[in-house]
């Protein structure tokens, strides 16, 4: 769907009280988002259909949104038909990277995550998902494998790997997580912080959470002790940091290859193959700290 089949989309939609005007807004990568105002008000028109390749269903991504907003954690949904869900506007400020880096901002972030583990799920209702990074490896490594990827030949030591920081992550508590904790999926209204886009949502261990905000948002070293200090509210002792950088370079391997799955499967105008380079970079790095640590 291209940009002007969305926005008549969404003009048609039946909630709007006046004629509307469509901007889109940026970010994205497996739905187009759109901020709309029929007057007075701003809604977020949010577009996307399944993605099963990348194990995103649209009933999960809303049913979690639902959920964290009855939680007090996410806007409202507003309006919902096969393919747009409508949402609450945020009058904010989008984090980037460099804002989760910043002086204090764990200390903000890191009681949202744990709010997001322990109170989202009171608020969930119908079935629920399990987001297991390891069995998510193991079915990229399969879509790879069959569609005939440049990248086959990694495969077979992607999933030794896998194997053992599977072994080494555990023993596994289960939260529900967001699982893609990028700096944009943050927002600073001056008050509070919001967390949006919960299309990979599901249950979790809180390691990957944790891993994904270091991993995604260039924490040192330091702040990384910090942020699990404050998780766990106790200092971060050896064995827990084993399992937390075990879990860490497994988020790093499953975003190397979903970019290496998005290479052979997605139509948007992205440098996927850059992407892919970029994150194997990052994972080759941090899995060869792990191993002489």
């Amino acid at each position: 769907m291209d940009d002007a089949q969305a926005v008549a989309r969404i003009r048609a939609l039946p909630c709007w009280r006046s004629e509307v005007t469509v901007a889109p807004l940026g970010g994205g990568l497996t739905n187009h988002n759109y901020l709309v105002s029929d007057g007075a008000d701003r809604r977020v028109a949010r577009l996307g259909e399944d993605i099963p390749v990348h194990h995103v269903l649209r009933f999960n991504e809303l049913a979690a949104s639902r959920a964290a907003h009855a939680a007090g954690l996410s806007p409202a949904v507003l309006h919902v038909e096969p393919g747009v869900t409508v949402f609450e506007y945020v009058d904010a400020r989008t984090y980037g990277e460099e804002d989760v880096r910043a002086p204090g901002a764990l200390e903000r972030i890191v009681p949202l995550i744990r709010r997001c583990h322990r109170e989202v799920p009171d608020h969930l209702r119908g079935p629920a998902l399990v987001f297991w990074v390891f069995h998510v490896i193991r079915d990229y490594a399969a879509t790879l494998r069959d569609g005939g990827s440049a990248h086959a030949a990694l495969l077979p030591g992607f999933l030794d790997i896998a194997a053992r920081l599977e072994a080494d992550a555990g023993p596994f508590d289960i939260v529900f997580g967001h699982n893609d904790l990028l700096a944009a999926n943050f927002l600073d209204d001056g008050d509070r912080l919001w967390l949006i886009d919960w299309d990979y949502a599901g249950f979790n261990s809180p390691l990957f959470d944790l891993g994904g905000l270091a991993s995604n948002n260039g924490l040192s070293e330091a702040q990384e002790t910090r942020m699990l200090e404050l998780y766990f509210e106790a200092p971060a002792d050896d064995a827990l940091l084993r399992r937390y950088h075990a879990m860490k370079c497994a988020s790093l391997l499953r975003e190397t290859m979903w970019s290496m799955v998005s290479e052979i499967t997605s139509a948007l105008d992205l440098d996927f193959a850059a992407y892919t380079a970029e994150n194997l970079t990052r994972f080759r790095a941090a899995h060869s700290d792990y191993m002489n640590s």
